[in-house]
């Protein structure tokens, strides 16, 4: 699998801030990729994760370590003002950590798709089975047709959770099973939306409220007919609901 850029430099000179994109676990940067042809206009960065995409031999060194990794590494890209900040599933629990350790670094915030209830016995079977079933093929077919991927991109899903150490993978599942939101998110006051699919699972749904408790300021909805990884399920509707976003608008799309 051919290495995907980290860095997205916007064709000519801008004053925005740069947007970060931070992927979902068991994929990579990459699938930021429907993302990008539509954010021309902006200096866009997507960080690999620790122990994915070109760092996949990299060990998982747990949720606080890698929100530190996300923050050192766009400064290191010349980054050193803040920032838009965007993630999802694994990357939106990675965000709530940058917001609880980094607040000042962060001018508007973007979660969708959050795993934040303590894993049930739904979750820890779900978990179990990626443990069991981790280098095999069908498994990850399996997972891109629940997820409501379209067929051009199941190849490269399915390829790259092949590639994903097993050590890795029962780390970040168990950081993942333990639920929660971290305490200190309520350092961070500035806007932030959190979505989930309206077809997601019900715990990722439920777990809208936890981040509102967390922070009273966030906006939350759910965007109607998507799945889990609804950036690639339908690019042109998240899309338009970042860019009104970034825009200090909630799209009306979304379900309130």
């Amino acid at each position: 699998m051919s290495a995907f850029p980290e860095v997205h430099a916007a064709g000519t000179a801008t004053a925005e801030r740069p947007v970060v994109l931070l992927h979902g676990g068991n994929v990579a940067n990459w699938m930021w990729e429907p993302q990008l042809s539509a954010f021309g206009d902006r200096t866009v960065l997507t960080p690999d994760l620790p122990g994915f995409g070109e760092r996949v031999r990299e060990g998982w060194p747990g949720l606080d370590a890698v929100a530190d990794d996300v923050v050192a590494r766009v400064t290191g890209h010349g980054v050193d003002g803040q920032f838009d900040l965007v993630g999802l599933s694994l990357g939106a629990l990675t965000a709530l950590r940058v917001l609880a350790r980094n607040p000042d670094r962060v001018s508007s915030a973007f979660l969708t798709s959050a795993p934040l209830m303590s894993a049930g016995a739904g979750m820890r079977l779900y978990c179990g089975l990626q443990s069991a079933f981790s280098r095999a093929r069908w498994y990850w077919r399996a997972q891109a047709a629940v997820f409501g991927l379209p067929e051009d991109a199941r190849a490269r899903y399915v390829e790259h959770g092949l590639s994903v150490r097993r050590e890795t993978a029962s780390a970040m599942a168990a950081e993942v099973c333990a639920g929660g939101v971290p305490a200190e998110v309520g350092r961070y006051t500035g806007p932030l939306l959190a979505t989930a699919g309206e077809k997601d699972s019900a715990a990722v749904r439920r777990s809208l409220a936890e981040i509102a408790r967390a922070a009273p300021q966030a906006r939350t909805r759910l965007v109607p007919g998507m799945h889990h990884i609804w950036n690639v399920e339908d690019p042109d509707l998240f899309n338009g609901v970042l860019r009104a976003w970034l825009g200090g608008a909630v799209d009306p799309r979304l379900l309130g």
